[in-house]
């Protein structure tokens, strides 16, 4: 028997990686969850459902029509500072939808994958983290997501949490950014960026993510896991990188710190991760972010025809 796969937020960018990926895996039946039109090119093979999730009463329909034995949940509320401006929104998303998928999956037996972030952490540690280091987000978007972790680790649901860092990728249609996007498309059109040199991050290629999502549910792992790739570089060496790799003008990039944006959230400085758990529990492929870089700039040229 097909066993059910949920994908929610599936015309986002994990969100489409997920379907095409699980797509191409035996032993599935898969269902996308997204709002409004299906955005991915291929629609075949799948059943795709136009639900917002802030519809408890549409939700719980849905989960009750598909009776999924998976759910792997990507749907979130992202943007950092929007998070920061209009947090009853945010915990709406972040928190009250996470709350209704517990509420489902429990009394259902639904294993739940659930995506989170390194932003649950402060970033002073002045070293990589580990799953089990103690969480304290400096801003409304972590604190949200750190809730919904608790939530999710207080339940009796069968569960795995995947932190990640800094996602990018391509997305059918090719209408939403990322810091690699950003970086090619501004100095492809000649622009000036300021971009920060005190924030350190892991980037981690979409493809990646989703088929660490995959491992989690092959092998039914449960707890946290830290999902990332292995090299730990500022934003500002991530932009230089990006402009090295397509061959773009680096001095169009001008280096600043992060007070001097005046951004409405904070960022945590250094988040990196140790990967040693989710390489030794869920056989995680580790991947630098300049040989990842690679292959998503084949990917973009074969996508683009260029």
């Amino acid at each position: 028997m097909l066993k059910k796969v949920l994908i929610t937020g599936s015309n986002g960018l994990l969100g489409q990686k997920l379907v095409k990926l699980f797509l191409n895996k035996p032993g599935y039946e898969i269902h996308a969850l997204s709002r409004g039109k299906n955005r991915l090119h291929n629609q075949a093979g799948y059943t795709y459902y136009n639900v917002d999730l802030l519809d408890r009463s549409a939700s719980m329909s849905c989960l009750e029509q598909i009776a999924p034995d998976v759910i792997i949940h990507t749907a979130a509320m992202t943007n950092v500072d929007a998070c920061e401006l209009h947090q009853k929104e945010c915990d709406l998303m972040n928190i009250s939808v996470v709350a209704h998928l517990l509420e489902y999956c429990e009394p259902h037996g639904v294993y739940l994958v659930h995506l989170s972030t390194d932003f649950i952490f402060d970033g002073k540690k002045g070293d990589i983290y580990k799953e089990d280091d103690q969480a304290h987000p400096v801003n409304h978007y972590g604190l949200s997501k750190w809730k919904s972790e608790e939530m999710i680790t207080k339940s009796k649901v069968d569960h795995a949490i995947l932190r990640t860092i800094l996602v990018y990728g391509l997305v059918d249609g090719n209408d939403r950014s990322n810091i690699v996007l950003w970086v090619k498309d501004s100095l492809e059109n000649n622009k000036e960026i300021r971009v920060v040199t005190d924030q350190l991050r892991m980037p981690t290629y979409a493809e990646d993510l989703a088929e660490a999502c995959w491992l989690a549910v092959e092998k039914k792992a449960k707890g946290v896991y830290n999902v990332s790739s292995n090299q730990l570089m500022s934003i500002y060496e991530i932009a230089l990188a990006v402009a090295d790799s397509f061959g773009l003008d680096k001095k169009l990039i001008h280096p600043v710190r992060t007070n001097a944006l005046n951004l409405p959230a904070n960022r945590p400085l250094s988040t990196g991760f140790d990967l040693n758990k989710s390489i030794s529990e869920i056989n995680l492929p580790s991947h630098s972010f300049n040989d990842r870089l690679q292959v998503f700039k084949d990917q973009l040229t074969t996508y683009l025809g260029v």
